[in-house]
């Protein structure tokens, strides 16, 4: 069984007129999800996540400026990119506790694995710095989650947006119980992920990919040296950071990736994950900004989870 968690809240973080990060998105992953074929998923709401499952990952210092920044109405600028609405902190906490949920639901057996579709998304949101669209690391969270409330050893995340995860890459420095494997386009926002940035510990994977280099690159990549180093390493769980703007409808960046490189790139890292823990995936909504685009990509990687089951 794959479990859906999302929300209704998460179509009340508004972001301004133009911006890429939008209700829409959420419309577009619902609508995609209705279809005759998903009628198997087992549906449930987000629930909100508490201060103690952000507080894993980012100081109370953190969580209290996105608290005292909510404006009443309007927005809220935190960066350039990044923007709080009145209904911002309920939508980024539902990305939080559809996460820890579908953590739990997996290591206790209760599905084989989960698909979190939540907005805001989380990869880019550091320590203490809210950024790239990003609030709370989620991901991050989860891997906490499942390291510390369930005492795994290893959990591995993969994160194949098309921008480099600084924010999960932050977050999991020196954690020694997780590998983090990120491919992205470089350059390109938010500048980080060279291959020297290899974490405290040698548990960071950065793997740069040059604009306008496409699937066969891509699956060289993910061949010679994502899927060996997630085999050296075993995990127990399996995190995916499901970015979908490498696709070339999206208009951010030009990796000019296919829907069916997402359906490729998910069927090998479910391969992974049933040699290595039980099948067990929590996948996370990250990018994705043409709406046709990320409606296609989403139902591929949801089809393949369901497959998987």
């Amino acid at each position: 069984m794959t479990l859906l968690f999302t929300h209704s809240d998460c179509l009340d973080h508004v972001t301004p007129p133009g911006h890429p990060e939008r209700v829409e998105r959420m419309r577009a992953l619902q609508e995609a999800l209705t279809d005759e074929r998903f009628a198997l998923l087992d549906r449930r709401d987000a629930p909100l996540g508490a201060d103690a499952d952000i507080l894993r990952v980012h100081p109370q210092s953190y969580l209290d400026r996105i608290v005292q920044a909510l404006p009443e109405e309007g927005w809220t600028q935190l960066d350039a990119d990044t923007h709080l609405s009145p209904g911002s902190l309920g939508a980024a906490r539902r990305g939080v506790g559809g996460n820890v949920a579908a953590v739990d639901a997996v290591l206790l057996g209760e599905v084989h694995n989960a698909f979190v579709g939540c907005r805001p998304p989380g990869h880019h949101a550091e320590t203490e710095t809210a950024m790239g669209f990003c609030l709370f690391g989620n991901v991050s969270i989860a891997a906490k989650r499942a390291l510390d409330h369930h005492g795994l050893d290893r959990v591995a995340i993969v994160d194949f947006d098309v921008h480099h995860g600084n924010g999960t890459q932050d977050l999991m420095w020196d954690e020694e119980r997780v590998l983090f494997v990120s491919t992205h386009q470089m350059p390109l926002y938010p500048g980080t992920g060279a291959t020297h940035e290899i974490g405290a510990q040698g548990n960071i994977l950065n793997l740069p990919l040059a604009p306008m280099t496409g699937s066969a690159e891509m699956r060289r990549t993910y061949e010679q040296a994502v899927f060996p180093a997630l085999e050296e390493f075993e995990p127990q769980l399996l995190l995916i950071s499901a970015g979908f703007d490498a696709h070339a409808q999206d208009p951010l960046a030009n990796l000019n990736w296919s829907t069916d490189d997402f359906r490729w790139l998910t069927e090998r890292l479910c391969g992974v994950a049933a040699r290595h823990c039980q099948g067990r995936v929590v996948s996370t909504l990250e990018g994705g900004y043409d709406l046709q685009a990320l409606a296609a990509s989403v139902a591929a990687h949801v089809s393949v989870l369901m497959e998987n089951t």
